[in-house]
């Protein structure tokens, strides 16, 4: 493969991230427990200065390493959002970390190093890539579910993820090796002009291609944690410590749309009449299980666990549009679910103590009465995540569910519209239980006084708010990301 300086260029702000973070594993080497916070700031400061570079680059698009690295407007804003999602977290983890003996460095390096696979894994220009991508993010993943040691929970959590994961990561290479024997190429743009015309026209084994698709699709699934590949997520949310579980329910939803975009339209596109059909599957799936379940669930964490598998199902209505727009409106959803989803589990890590982890939907009990604003920026997050206007949340539902009339499935847009209304009773349970319980034990809604928590949880409850009525240059970005008018 040749490359030049150029090449390397495109890559700044990966090979910007990838030098901190192993600039941060080296010093965290020398730092006493005392001084882990020098590991906190830096970690912050690398996906700040990566995010910067991404803004400060205002060139074209374009591809490095013959192809395998794509350069884009997708690239730019799912990246963004990944790397100030992430720092977020980091932001909302470090006392809950702190009180459970975790404020060590190897959170904060895998975390970078996941970040890393994510941003690789959005910019996929060939089949390596998305592997590449892929597997750096999952295997970071799986040692952070069971980095908390002495708990069994979070050690079951992990094996379950990692023998889960390593299943949908086998089946997708699998799927991207049919692919790959039956076009003789890994470029994604080759891919999506020989599998549908073939070689000099002729159509080269179009049975191996389909069954590729196939397993391509199975392996999306997973990573989004649609049904009925769901297994592995109500578990890894609930076994994790809640500073990991803020990770994995924001940022990789992103990536994991980036990974659908690039494989389904950049490669399969010429199939798209047949994996939209599998996807609008997946969809009502994912909205009758995961609504459906979630009503039964009286942890949160394992309540928002089954709730993301339904916002997964909404997502996928944009996706199978298989258009600009669609693309768009998935985009949209994904970014906005994912800072949904960070103030909700902000206010569990708020709740939380040494001692005491927030987890029941029980220990919200009577919180506006210790605490106004914070029972406000909880109800902000379950009224954007149930659709409830004028929020954020609202808007992005209305947008996939366009899309997927446009496509024509309005028989499953109406399954998504009935679904919203069930899962309004979840969301508003919790509401309830702040504002008219009384609390169980006044002393568990006692509340820390870690200042750049409270400010930036405030920031992120209020953005679903505002977002919602100013919402129109956000979706702008992201029509003008896939070519369209903003």
């Amino acid at each position: 493969m040749n490359f030049n300086l150029h090449d390397l260029a495109l890559l700044a702000p990966e090979d910007f991230l990838l030098g901190a973070t192993c600039a941060i594993l080296f010093i965290d080497l020398f730092l006493k427990p005392a001084q882990r916070a020098v590991t906190h700031w830096l970690s912050i400061i690398a996906l700040l200065g990566a995010m910067a570079l991404i803004l400060a680059d205002h060139g074209p698009a374009a591809t490095a390493f013959n192809g395998a690295y794509i350069h884009d407007s997708i690239a730019v804003v799912l990246k963004i959002f990944i790397l100030g999602i992430v720092a977020v977290v980091f932001v909302f983890s470090r006392r809950y970390l702190a009180d459970r003996k975790l404020f060590i460095g190897e959170f904060y390096t895998l975390t970078l190093f996941s970040t890393l696979g994510m941003m690789l894994l959005v910019s996929a220009g060939n089949l390596v890539m998305v592997y590449l991508g892929l597997e750096l993010f999952a295997l970071s993943s799986y040692a952070l579910v069971a980095i908390h040691r002495d708990s069994g929970v979070a050690s079951e959590a992990a094996m379950k993820y990692f023998v889960l994961g390593a299943l949908a990561s086998g089946l997708l290479l699998y799927g991207l090796s049919m692919i790959y024997g039956a076009t003789g190429t890994l470029d994604l743009a080759q891919i999506r002009q020989v599998g549908g015309v073939g070689v000099n026209g002729i159509a080269q084994h179009p049975t191996l291609f389909a069954f590729g698709l196939v397993f391509v699709v199975v392996g999306i699934a997973f990573k989004f944690g649609a049904a009925p590949f769901h297994m592995w997520l109500p578990d890894v949310y609930e076994g994790s410590p809640t500073a990991v579980t803020i990770f994995i329910g924001s940022a990789p939803k992103l990536a994991a749309f980036g990974m659908a975009y690039r494989l389904l339209d950049s490669g399969l596109g010429t199939l798209a009449p047949h994996w939209s059909q599998m996807l609008a599957a997946l969809a009502a799936l994912s909205l009758i299980i995961g609504n459906v379940v979630a009503i039964a669930q009286t942890n949160i964490k394992r309540m928002l666990a089954y709730s993301t598998i339904s916002h997964m199902g909404f997502l996928l209505l944009g996706l199978l549009n298989a258009t600009p727009a669609g693309y768009a409106a998935a985009m949209f959803y994904a970014i906005c679910y994912a800072i949904m989803t960070t103030a909700a589990f902000g206010v569990i890590l708020l709740l939380a103590r040494a001692g005491f982890e927030a987890e029941m939907i029980d220990d919200f009990k009577g919180l506006n009465q210790r605490s106004p604003w914070y029972a406000f920026m909880m109800l902000l997050a379950m009224f954007s995540l149930a659709g409830v206007p004028p929020l954020w949340g609202f808007f992005a539902k209305l947008l996939v569910l366009k899309s997927a009339i446009d496509a024509g499935f309005l028989w499953l847009a109406i399954i998504a519209i009935i679904m919203a209304i069930v899962g309004c009773f979840y969301y508003l349970r919790v509401v309830k239980v702040m504002y008219f319980d009384a609390p169980a034990d006044k002393s568990a809604l006692a509340l820390p006084q870690d200042l750049p928590l409270r400010w930036v949880l405030s920031i992120n409850g209020v953005a679903l708010l505002v977002l919602g009525v100013m919402w129109g240059p956000l979706i702008g970005w992201c029509y003008r990301a896939f070519g369209l008018a903003g």
